[in-house]
């Protein structure tokens, strides 16, 4: 299954975290005049199935984050999520993922772990935290796994987001850089640096 289509596209998923009802539609305002028109909401807490549920079915292109449990993932995907990401890998979330044909995306660092997660035919596997290794390390996992589709999640921005593209990501998930901000101008003008760098 693969991942929405503005995702593969802009190759850049924006994670935010501590969202609610209130501030997920100004953020979503905020990304989308920068160009970037997905977004990954964390649900750690209860505002988290808030925020996707007060900007799904708009013009972005919302997915759920840090989903540690199916009881999370069936509640995000009511609350309108298009796609499901992990922090790691759980058997049991991708086996519920594939009957309900939802694009679930999940997390891995170590050779093996990528390997595990990607035989599970996933549309990409987040490589996270991603600032321990680099793009150097995405482009050494890639060396013998050529075909793996990933996601690196963690560290990145305007300044390393192209290394990381051109070391073989699908996509990048870009995080506080981005989103942890008040001022939605700033956030704007961030995306606009940001998709500037990617070609």
């Amino acid at each position: 299954m693969k991942l929405p289509g503005a995702v593969l596209e802009q190759r850049v998923i924006p994670v935010a975290r501590g969202l609610d009802a209130r501030s997920a539609p100004i953020l979503a305002e905020a990304l989308c005049g920068g160009g970037i028109s997905s977004i990954e909401v964390t649900v750690e807490g209860e505002g988290g199935f808030d925020a996707i549920e007060a900007i799904a079915g708009g013009d972005m292109v919302v997915g759920a984050g840090t989903i540690l449990t199916v009881q999370q993932a069936a509640k995000a995907v009511a609350a309108g999520a298009s796609f499901l990401v992990m922090p790691h890998l759980d058997i049991e979330l991708i086996e519920w993922a594939s009957t309900q044909d939802v694009p679930l995306v999940p997390g891995a660092l170590t050779p093996t772990e990528v390997m595990t997660a990607w035989r599970w035919q996933p549309p990409a596997v987040k490589v996270f935290p991603a600032h321990i290794g680099g793009p150097e390390y995405l482009r050494s996992l890639r060396g013998p796994f050529p075909d793996l589709a990933l996601i690196p999640t963690g560290g990145i921005d305007a300044g390393n987001v192209s290394a990381y593209l051109d070391a073989g990501a699908v996509a990048v998930g870009v995080g506080g850089w981005l989103t942890a901000h008040d001022d939605p101008a700033l956030i704007t003008q961030r995306a606009i640096e940001l998709m500037r760098q990617v070609v």
